[in-house]
């Protein structure tokens, strides 16, 4: 599968109907989502292995993952309107996709790789440092969205679990108008993608 073609059937993925900002509930750019796992692809990090999606949304990351081979994909998310929504996207693309609902506090299965866009903590402050825990304790490779003003704090977040960021990609992440507080019609913020081994 060709990168292009992986970010047009990403187009499909459902976007969230009724978005919660405390969750930080904005759907993944499908070109940044394609961009990434390609990238995970290409490392040998998805083809045959068990992905793990944690805080999977409506499945962007889930379903990329899956239509790249990875031998078996599993999201979780804390919404029941979100993995709803993924599940039945699953099911009308044949998608072979376990979706879960459970807190990131209540995983305890781990997995080959770990991919993640998980709050960025605007709204709920830290709340990316208990996904980045539990990636660490599931995963000896993570692929994570974070804004790219927190780089430095996730390098020293990282080391101090005895790992380290062995790659960075810096992105433009436009974020549509989505909530009452919302002053513009969309928003752009660099974001950072890294891979954590």
């Amino acid at each position: 599968m060709k990168k292009k073609d992986l970010e047009i059937e990403l187009e499909k993925v459902p976007r969230f109907e009724d978005p919660d900002p405390f969750l930080e509930q904005y759907l993944t750019p499908a070109s940044i989502a394609a961009d990434v796992l390609f990238n995970a692809y290409a490392n040998g990090d998805i083809k045959g292995l068990k992905v793990m999606d944690l805080g999977c949304g409506t499945g962007m990351l889930s379903f990329g993952s899956w239509m790249l081979g990875a031998g078996s994909v599993v999201g979780y998310d804390v919404s029941k309107k979100a993995i709803d929504l993924a599940a039945a996207h699953a099911e009308s693309a044949g998608a072979d996709i376990s979706f879960l609902l459970s807190d990131i506090g209540d995983v305890s299965e781990g997995a080959d790789t770990v991919v993640m866009n998980p709050p960025f903590g605007c709204q709920n402050r830290r709340a990316d440092r208990d996904f980045l825990k539990k990636a660490m304790g599931s995963s000896d490779c993570i692929y994570s969205f974070h804004m790219a003003e927190t780089l430095d704090f996730v390098k020293e977040f990282v080391k101090k679990n005895d790992r380290e960021i062995v790659y960075n990609k810096m992105y433009k992440y436009d974020i549509p108008n989505t909530f009452t507080f919302h002053s513009k019609e969309k928003h752009s913020v660099d974001i950072v993608v890294v891979n954590i081994r």
